[in-house]
């Protein structure tokens, strides 16, 4: 529950103090992508980068927080985009490579050429992908 700004988290007496401290570290980290997540509007962010970079345009953009393994994904037949929750919490320009990505592969299935030229017009591409390499690393190892 939320007191003002701060997050108040009750648990039951015979749940250990580290058990209990684990989920609200867990509470707190999923509270805080929600938070951030409202103050993104990605199907406004997704349509700029379209229009910008000559990209398709989606049906629908929407966050999701069952994607754990990936950054994002698209499904062409029906123009639809999801974007892990997790990308809320990181640099905007980190988000637009992954919007940028997913709207390449609504012209582009496939990883081919023609795909990464479509990708390499977002200016930040690869240092968002070394940023993403390091963020994966970092998840894996935690």
């Amino acid at each position: 529950m939320l007191r003002g700004e701060t997050l108040v988290v009750s648990y039951p007496a015979r749940m250990s103090k580290a058990e209990a401290e684990r989920i609200a570290v867990e509470l707190r980290d999923r509270m805080q992508r929600r938070l951030a997540r409202e103050r993104i509007d990605l199907r406004v962010r997704a349509r700029r980068l379209a229009r910008e970079l000559d990209l398709p345009l989606p049906a629908n953009v929407e966050w999701s927080d069952r994607q754990l393994h990936r950054w994002g994904s698209c499904t062409p037949v029906d123009r639809r985009i999801r974007v892990s929750s997790r990308l809320a919490a990181f640099p905007l320009w980190v988000l637009d490579y992954v919007l940028v990505h997913e709207l390449a592969h609504l012209r582009y299935a496939d990883h081919s050429a023609e795909f990464h030229e479509l990708v390499a017009r977002y200016p930040k591409s690869e240092r968002a992908i070394g940023f993403l390499i390091a963020q994966s690393i970092y998840l894996d190892e935690g």
